[in-house]
Protein backbone atom coordinates (compact mmCIF):
# COMPACT_ATOMS: atom_id res chain seq x y z
CA UNK A 1 0.00 0.00 0.00
CA UNK A 2 1.52 3.80 -0.38
CA UNK A 3 2.52 5.59 2.49
CA UNK A 4 -0.02 7.85 3.62
CA UNK A 5 0.17 11.43 4.49
CA UNK A 6 2.38 12.66 7.48
CA UNK A 7 3.11 15.89 8.38
CA UNK A 8 6.53 16.37 6.81
CA UNK A 9 4.81 15.62 3.78
CA UNK A 10 2.77 19.57 4.34
CA UNK A 11 3.97 22.94 4.73
CA UNK A 12 1.41 25.64 6.28
CA UNK A 13 -0.54 26.86 2.65
CA UNK A 14 -3.64 29.16 3.97
CA UNK A 15 -4.28 30.96 7.57
CA UNK A 16 -7.40 32.44 8.34
CA UNK A 17 -6.86 35.95 10.21
CA UNK A 18 -9.17 37.24 12.70
CA UNK A 19 -8.37 40.74 14.00
CA UNK A 20 -4.71 40.63 12.85
CA UNK A 21 -4.44 37.19 15.01
CA UNK A 22 -4.13 33.83 13.01
CA UNK A 23 -6.83 31.90 14.65
CA UNK A 24 -6.91 28.64 11.42
CA UNK A 25 -4.39 27.10 9.58
CA UNK A 26 -4.75 24.64 6.72
CA UNK A 27 -1.33 22.74 5.77
CA UNK A 28 -0.84 20.88 2.62
CA UNK A 29 0.90 20.26 -0.33
CA UNK A 30 0.69 22.47 -3.69
CA UNK A 31 2.72 21.76 -6.89
CA UNK A 32 3.03 23.50 -10.44
CA UNK A 33 3.82 22.33 -13.56
CA UNK A 34 4.35 23.73 -17.18
CA UNK A 35 3.36 22.06 -20.20
CA UNK A 36 6.03 19.87 -20.52
CA UNK A 37 5.62 18.43 -17.35
CA UNK A 38 8.61 20.26 -15.57
CA UNK A 39 7.84 21.06 -12.09
CA UNK A 40 8.06 24.80 -11.38
CA UNK A 41 7.06 25.80 -8.37
CA UNK A 42 6.44 22.87 -5.35
CA UNK A 43 4.92 23.15 -1.42
CA UNK A 44 5.84 20.68 0.34
CA UNK A 45 6.05 17.14 -1.31
CA UNK A 46 5.14 17.07 -4.57
CA UNK A 47 5.39 13.24 -4.86
CA UNK A 48 3.03 12.87 -2.09
CA UNK A 49 0.50 10.04 -2.87
CA UNK A 50 -3.11 10.90 -2.56
CA UNK A 51 -6.42 9.80 -3.79
CA UNK A 52 -7.56 12.49 -6.08
CA UNK A 53 -11.04 12.01 -5.77
CA UNK A 54 -13.63 13.52 -8.06
CA UNK A 55 -10.69 15.49 -9.90
CA UNK A 56 -10.32 12.19 -11.79
CA UNK A 57 -13.65 12.24 -12.99
CA UNK A 58 -12.40 13.83 -16.35
CA UNK A 59 -10.35 10.33 -16.93
CA UNK A 60 -13.04 8.14 -15.99
CA UNK A 61 -15.15 10.20 -18.34
CA UNK A 62 -12.36 9.72 -21.13
CA UNK A 63 -12.13 5.74 -20.33
CA UNK A 64 -16.11 5.75 -20.92
CA UNK A 65 -15.49 7.45 -24.08
CA UNK A 66 -12.84 5.26 -25.23
CA UNK A 67 -15.32 2.36 -24.16
CA UNK A 68 -17.41 3.92 -27.47
CA UNK A 69 -19.55 5.69 -25.37
CA UNK A 70 -21.17 8.53 -28.00
CA UNK A 71 -21.08 11.52 -25.26
CA UNK A 72 -21.92 15.18 -27.07
CA UNK A 73 -21.96 18.35 -25.54
CA UNK A 74 -23.22 18.76 -21.91
CA UNK A 75 -23.49 15.23 -21.17
CA UNK A 76 -19.52 15.61 -21.53
CA UNK A 77 -19.16 17.44 -19.34
CA UNK A 78 -21.92 15.79 -17.20
CA UNK A 79 -19.79 12.88 -17.46
CA UNK A 80 -16.54 14.83 -15.46
CA UNK A 81 -19.31 16.76 -13.02
CA UNK A 82 -19.80 17.12 -9.36
CA UNK A 83 -22.82 18.29 -10.07
CA UNK A 84 -25.68 20.05 -7.12
CA UNK A 85 -28.87 18.01 -8.66
CA UNK A 86 -30.12 20.98 -10.29
CA UNK A 87 -33.02 20.00 -12.47
CA UNK A 88 -30.41 21.20 -15.64
CA UNK A 89 -28.18 18.92 -14.26
CA UNK A 90 -30.29 15.83 -13.66
CA UNK A 91 -31.93 16.17 -17.29
CA UNK A 92 -28.72 15.92 -18.50
CA UNK A 93 -28.30 12.55 -16.56
CA UNK A 94 -31.51 11.48 -17.66
CA UNK A 95 -30.65 11.88 -20.77
CA UNK A 96 -27.58 9.51 -20.98
CA UNK A 97 -29.38 6.96 -19.28
CA UNK A 98 -32.39 7.00 -21.93
CA UNK A 99 -29.50 6.78 -24.60
CA UNK A 100 -27.99 3.29 -22.66
CA UNK A 101 -31.61 2.04 -22.62
CA UNK A 102 -31.48 1.91 -18.95
CA UNK A 103 -32.98 4.20 -15.96
CA UNK A 104 -32.35 5.70 -12.67
CA UNK A 105 -32.90 2.27 -10.66
CA UNK A 106 -29.40 1.33 -12.80
CA UNK A 107 -27.34 3.73 -11.20
CA UNK A 108 -25.75 2.63 -7.93
CA UNK A 109 -24.48 5.86 -6.66
CA UNK A 110 -25.78 6.24 -3.53
CA UNK A 111 -29.36 7.92 -2.83
CA UNK A 112 -29.04 11.88 -2.10
CA UNK A 113 -30.67 14.90 -2.15
CA UNK A 114 -30.12 17.62 -4.52
CA UNK A 115 -27.55 20.04 -3.42
CA UNK A 116 -29.08 23.15 -5.02
CA UNK A 117 -30.66 24.00 -2.07
CA UNK A 118 -33.33 25.14 -3.80
CA UNK A 119 -34.06 22.40 -6.27
CA UNK A 120 -33.87 20.53 -2.78
CA UNK A 121 -36.69 22.49 -1.38
CA UNK A 122 -38.93 21.64 -4.37
CA UNK A 123 -38.54 17.96 -4.62
CA UNK A 124 -39.80 18.18 -1.18
CA UNK A 125 -42.25 19.98 -1.41
CA UNK A 126 -43.32 17.89 -4.54
CA UNK A 127 -43.33 15.03 -2.35
CA UNK A 128 -40.20 13.02 -4.30
CA UNK A 129 -37.41 11.17 -2.20
CA UNK A 130 -34.20 10.90 -2.05
CA UNK A 131 -32.33 9.41 -5.53
CA UNK A 132 -29.10 8.48 -6.59
CA UNK A 133 -30.07 10.83 -9.62
CA UNK A 134 -29.22 13.48 -7.47
CA UNK A 135 -26.03 12.21 -5.82
CA UNK A 136 -23.37 14.85 -7.07
CA UNK A 137 -21.56 11.74 -9.61
CA UNK A 138 -24.43 10.45 -10.99
CA UNK A 139 -23.37 11.69 -14.36
CA UNK A 140 -20.12 9.74 -13.86
CA UNK A 141 -22.12 6.99 -13.63
CA UNK A 142 -24.56 7.12 -16.77
CA UNK A 143 -21.38 7.42 -18.34
CA UNK A 144 -20.14 3.67 -17.20
CA UNK A 145 -23.53 2.33 -17.52
CA UNK A 146 -24.06 3.11 -21.15
CA UNK A 147 -20.10 1.84 -21.46
CA UNK A 148 -21.61 -1.23 -20.44
CA UNK A 149 -24.24 -1.15 -22.69
CA UNK A 150 -22.22 -0.47 -25.42
CA UNK A 151 -20.35 -3.60 -24.90
CA UNK A 152 -22.13 -6.26 -22.94
CA UNK A 153 -20.74 -5.54 -19.94
CA UNK A 154 -22.54 -6.58 -17.06
CA UNK A 155 -24.55 -3.57 -15.45
CA UNK A 156 -24.92 -5.06 -12.11
CA UNK A 157 -20.84 -5.23 -11.32
CA UNK A 158 -20.17 -1.91 -12.85
CA UNK A 159 -18.28 -0.51 -9.92
CA UNK A 160 -16.26 -3.62 -9.41
CA UNK A 161 -12.20 -2.77 -9.72
CA UNK A 162 -12.16 -6.60 -11.83
CA UNK A 163 -14.72 -5.15 -14.13
CA UNK A 164 -13.62 -4.41 -17.64
CA UNK A 165 -14.60 -0.99 -17.80
CA UNK A 166 -12.57 -0.26 -14.28
CA UNK A 167 -9.53 -1.39 -15.38
CA UNK A 168 -9.74 0.68 -18.52
CA UNK A 169 -9.72 3.27 -16.22
CA UNK A 170 -6.81 2.96 -14.19
CA UNK A 171 -5.07 2.60 -17.70
CA UNK A 172 -6.15 5.81 -18.84
CA UNK A 173 -5.26 7.41 -15.66
CA UNK A 174 -1.35 5.37 -15.17
CA UNK A 175 -1.38 6.71 -18.90
CA UNK A 176 -1.90 10.51 -18.42
CA UNK A 177 -0.18 10.55 -15.04
CA UNK A 178 2.86 8.65 -16.39
CA UNK A 179 3.14 7.15 -13.10
CA UNK A 180 1.62 3.57 -12.30
CA UNK A 181 -1.13 3.30 -9.55
CA UNK A 182 -0.25 2.69 -5.98
CA UNK A 183 -3.37 1.57 -4.49
CA UNK A 184 -6.91 1.53 -5.11
CA UNK A 185 -9.81 2.11 -2.67
CA UNK A 186 -13.42 3.04 -2.86
CA UNK A 187 -14.88 6.29 -3.49
CA UNK A 188 -18.13 7.82 -1.70
CA UNK A 189 -20.03 7.26 -4.94
CA UNK A 190 -18.60 3.39 -4.19
CA UNK A 191 -16.73 3.55 -7.63
CA UNK A 192 -13.21 2.55 -7.52
CA UNK A 193 -10.59 5.40 -6.51
CA UNK A 194 -6.75 4.81 -7.43
CA UNK A 195 -3.81 6.55 -5.55
CA UNK A 196 -1.27 8.59 -7.18
CA UNK A 197 0.93 11.76 -6.48
CA UNK A 198 -0.14 15.54 -6.56
CA UNK A 199 2.17 16.01 -9.38
CA UNK A 200 0.51 12.96 -11.72
CA UNK A 201 -2.23 14.37 -11.04
CA UNK A 202 -1.22 17.65 -12.08
CA UNK A 203 0.48 16.15 -15.25
CA UNK A 204 -2.41 14.17 -16.03
CA UNK A 205 -4.46 17.46 -16.32
CA UNK A 206 -2.07 19.58 -17.64
CA UNK A 207 -2.20 17.00 -20.91
CA UNK A 208 -5.93 17.16 -21.14
CA UNK A 209 -5.76 20.94 -21.23
CA UNK A 210 -3.45 20.61 -23.88
CA UNK A 211 -5.73 18.07 -25.87
CA UNK A 212 -7.46 20.29 -28.07
CA UNK A 213 -4.03 22.18 -29.69
CA UNK A 214 -2.37 18.59 -29.84
CA UNK A 215 -2.66 16.73 -33.04
CA UNK A 216 -1.05 13.81 -31.89
CA UNK A 217 -4.00 13.96 -28.27
CA UNK A 218 -6.48 11.58 -28.43
CA UNK A 219 -9.73 13.06 -29.67
CA UNK A 220 -11.77 12.41 -26.82
CA UNK A 221 -9.70 14.34 -24.61
CA UNK A 222 -10.06 17.53 -26.80
CA UNK A 223 -13.49 16.97 -26.52
CA UNK A 224 -13.75 16.31 -22.84
CA UNK A 225 -11.50 19.62 -22.20
CA UNK A 226 -13.80 21.67 -24.54
CA UNK A 227 -17.13 20.16 -23.38
CA UNK A 228 -16.08 21.46 -20.18
CA UNK A 229 -15.37 24.98 -20.59
CA UNK A 230 -18.17 25.13 -22.96
CA UNK A 231 -20.44 23.82 -20.22
CA UNK A 232 -19.12 24.77 -17.30
CA UNK A 233 -22.26 25.13 -15.26
CA UNK A 234 -22.53 21.35 -15.87
CA UNK A 235 -19.20 20.12 -13.92
CA UNK A 236 -20.25 22.17 -10.63
CA UNK A 237 -23.25 24.21 -11.06
CA UNK A 238 -23.89 28.35 -12.00
CA UNK A 239 -22.15 30.58 -9.28
CA UNK A 240 -20.14 27.63 -8.09
CA UNK A 241 -16.22 27.77 -7.95
CA UNK A 242 -15.57 25.39 -10.46
CA UNK A 243 -17.85 26.77 -12.78
CA UNK A 244 -17.13 30.45 -12.08
CA UNK A 245 -13.35 29.91 -12.65
CA UNK A 246 -14.21 28.32 -15.66
CA UNK A 247 -16.43 30.39 -16.58
CA UNK A 248 -14.13 33.56 -16.38
CA UNK A 249 -11.09 32.36 -17.38
CA UNK A 250 -10.81 29.11 -19.29
CA UNK A 251 -9.23 27.34 -17.42
CA UNK A 252 -10.32 23.50 -16.17
CA UNK A 253 -11.64 23.34 -12.85
CA UNK A 254 -11.76 20.20 -10.84
CA UNK A 255 -12.37 19.66 -7.00
CA UNK A 256 -12.14 16.70 -5.45
CA UNK A 257 -13.21 15.69 -1.71
CA UNK A 258 -11.29 16.07 0.86
CA UNK A 259 -9.22 19.25 0.22
CA UNK A 260 -8.00 18.18 -3.52
CA UNK A 261 -8.24 20.74 -6.50
CA UNK A 262 -6.88 20.66 -9.62
CA UNK A 263 -6.18 23.61 -11.93
CA UNK A 264 -5.24 23.82 -15.54
CA UNK A 265 -4.97 26.56 -18.05
CA UNK A 266 -4.92 25.83 -21.77
CA UNK A 267 -0.97 27.01 -22.06
CA UNK A 268 -0.75 23.65 -19.95
CA UNK A 269 0.44 25.11 -16.78
CA UNK A 270 -1.09 22.90 -14.35
CA UNK A 271 -1.57 23.23 -10.13
CA UNK A 272 -2.28 20.81 -8.01
CA UNK A 273 -3.64 21.05 -4.46
CA UNK A 274 -4.43 18.97 -1.26
CA UNK A 275 -5.07 20.08 2.05
CA UNK A 276 -4.23 17.92 5.06
CA UNK A 277 -6.97 18.44 6.76
CA UNK A 278 -9.79 17.67 3.63
CA UNK A 279 -10.97 21.40 4.35
CA UNK A 280 -11.17 23.24 0.64
CA UNK A 281 -10.95 26.41 2.43
CA UNK A 282 -8.33 28.75 0.50
CA UNK A 283 -7.95 26.40 -2.07
CA UNK A 284 -9.33 28.20 -5.01
CA UNK A 285 -6.99 31.61 -3.45
CA UNK A 286 -3.94 29.06 -3.42
CA UNK A 287 -4.19 27.82 -6.73
CA UNK A 288 -5.13 30.31 -8.71
CA UNK A 289 -2.59 32.43 -7.59
CA UNK A 290 0.18 29.93 -8.14
CA UNK A 291 -1.30 30.16 -11.67
CA UNK A 292 -1.14 33.75 -12.06
CA UNK A 293 2.22 33.48 -10.25
CA UNK A 294 3.72 30.81 -13.05
CA UNK A 295 1.88 33.43 -15.87
CA UNK A 296 -0.72 31.39 -16.79
CA UNK A 297 -3.48 33.77 -16.37
CA UNK A 298 -2.88 37.72 -16.07
CA UNK A 299 -2.87 39.48 -12.65
CA UNK A 300 -5.56 41.79 -13.49
CA UNK A 301 -7.75 38.36 -13.98
CA UNK A 302 -6.97 36.79 -10.90
CA UNK A 303 -7.90 39.76 -8.88
CA UNK A 304 -11.62 40.03 -10.70
CA UNK A 305 -12.10 36.33 -9.78
CA UNK A 306 -10.16 36.18 -6.55
CA UNK A 307 -13.39 38.78 -5.40
CA UNK A 308 -16.08 36.66 -6.62
CA UNK A 309 -14.84 33.41 -4.75
CA UNK A 310 -13.32 35.03 -1.62
CA UNK A 311 -15.06 35.78 1.46
CA UNK A 312 -14.57 38.33 4.07
CA UNK A 313 -14.10 37.21 7.78
CA UNK A 314 -16.96 38.76 10.00
CA UNK A 315 -17.18 39.26 12.99
CA UNK A 316 -20.77 40.67 14.14
CA UNK A 317 -21.99 40.83 10.65
CA UNK A 318 -18.91 42.91 9.56
CA UNK A 319 -15.64 42.05 7.89
CA UNK A 320 -12.70 41.78 10.69
CA UNK A 321 -10.45 39.09 8.74
CA UNK A 322 -9.74 37.03 5.97
CA UNK A 323 -8.20 34.07 4.38
CA UNK A 324 -4.92 34.54 3.16
CA UNK A 325 -1.95 32.82 2.17
CA UNK A 326 0.55 32.03 4.63
CA UNK A 327 3.32 33.72 5.15
CA UNK A 328 5.38 30.71 3.96
CA UNK A 329 4.30 30.68 0.59
CA UNK A 330 3.96 34.23 -0.24
CA UNK A 331 7.86 33.99 0.36
CA UNK A 332 8.27 31.29 -2.00
CA UNK A 333 6.73 33.30 -4.88
CA UNK A 334 8.73 36.04 -4.14
CA UNK A 335 11.66 33.66 -4.25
Amino acid sequence: MAKTLIASDTVDLVVLERNGFIESRHRGTAVVIDGTGEVLTALGNPDLRIYPRSALKPFQALASMQCGVPLRGAQVAMACASHVGSTEHTEVVESMLAKAGLSVEDLLCPEAWPGDESTRDEKIRAGAEKSPLFFNCSGKHAAFLWACTENNWDTKTYLSPEHPLQQRVIEVIEEYAGESVSHVGVDGCGAPVPVISLAGLARATSKLALAPGNKHADARAATIATAMLDYPWAVQGHGLPNSVIMEDLGVIAKLGAEGVLVLAAPCGTAVAVKMADGSGRGSDLLGLTLLANAGAIPTRALTAILAKLTRPVLGGGVPVGSVRLASGVLDALEA
